[in-house]
C-alpha cells in the first residue's frame, strides 16, 4: 500500500492518499482542505500514481478533516463515507462552524460505516474499528500493521473531548480496548502531528503510562 500524507488548513490537519500499487485505485481519508489548491495537490499526487480515488474516508466528522469533501467528490466522483454516528454532525456542519472557525460546504454522505466495516480499494482492505470518545461515530481504520487513528490517538497525546459528542472516559476505554491489543510493531497514522507505533505510546504517551 503506498501511503502519502498531507499536512493541510487551518488546523494543520494530516490528509492521507492510499493507493494500491496494483491496481492503482485508492481512497482519501480526511481531506480538511481550508482552500482548493490544497484539493489539486492531492490530485496531481494522485495523478503521479495514475491512481483513481474511489473513495473519501472521513474518521470523524469536525470540519477540519472534513471541510474538502465536497470539493474532492466534485473533482473525483468519490463516494464520501462516515460512520453511522456522526452523520447528524456531519449534515449540520453550518451550526458547528463558529466552533472551528472554518467553512465547510454542507454534504451528506453516500454511505456509512460501523464497526467491522470493510473499505476495499483494489487489493486493499481497511477494517473500520470504532473508536468513540473524541467524537460519537469516531473511527481508526487497520490494514495489517498500520492503523490510521484520526483525532483518538497522537503521538504522546490523545484526542480532545471537550467538544460535542466528547466523553474522556469513552476515548480512553477505545484506547485501551481497540487500539493497545494490536501488535506493538503497529505503525499509527493519526490526524493531527507525527506518525508513532503502538509500542512506543505505551512506552511514553503520558496518558497511557499514568494509567
Amino acid at each position: 500500500m503506498i501511503i502519502r500524507k498531507f499536512v493541510v488548513g487551518r488546523l494543520q490537519t494530516n490528509c492521507y492518499l492510499l493507493v494500491c500499487p496494483e491496481t492503482r485505485q485508492a481512497i482519501v481519508i480526511d481531506p480538511g482542505f481550508a482552500l482548493e489548491t490544497e484539493v489539486q495537490i492531492i490530485l496531481g499526487e494522485a495523478e503521479k500514481y495514475d491512481a483513481d480515488i474511489k473513495y473519501i474516508v472521513n474518521t470523524h466528522w469536525h470540519p477540519d478533516h472534513t471541510s474538502g469533501d465536497e470539493w474532492l467528490k466534485r473533482e473525483t466522483g468519490a463516494l464520501v463515507l462516515i460512520h453511522k454516528d456522526d452523520v447528524p454532525m456531519l449534515v449540520a456542519t453550518r451550526e458547528v462552524e463558529p466552533l472551528f472557525g472554518i467553512r465547510v460546504q454542507p454534504i451528506t454522505p453516500d454511505a456509512t460505516l460501523t464497526d467491522g466495516s470493510t473499505i476495499v480499494f483494489g487489493k486493499i482492505d481497511l477494517r473500520v474499528v470504532h473508536t468513540p470518545g473524541h467524537t460519537e461515530g469516531s473511527i481508526s481504520l487497520l490494514n495489517q500493521l498500520a492503523i490510521f487513528t484520526g483525532d483518538t490517538l497522537f503521538a504522546g497525546s490523545v484526542g480532545r473531548t471537550d467538544l460535542p459528542g466528547g466523553s474522556f472516559g469513552k476515548l480512553m476505554d477505545s484506547i485501551w480496548r481497540r487500539l493497545m491489543i494490536l501488535p506493538d510493531e503497529t505503525k499509527i497514522y493519526p490526524g493531527h502531528g507525527p506518525s508513532s507505533t503502538i509500542a512506543r505510546e505505551k512506552k511514553t504517551n503520558p496518558f497511557l503510562t499514568s494509567m
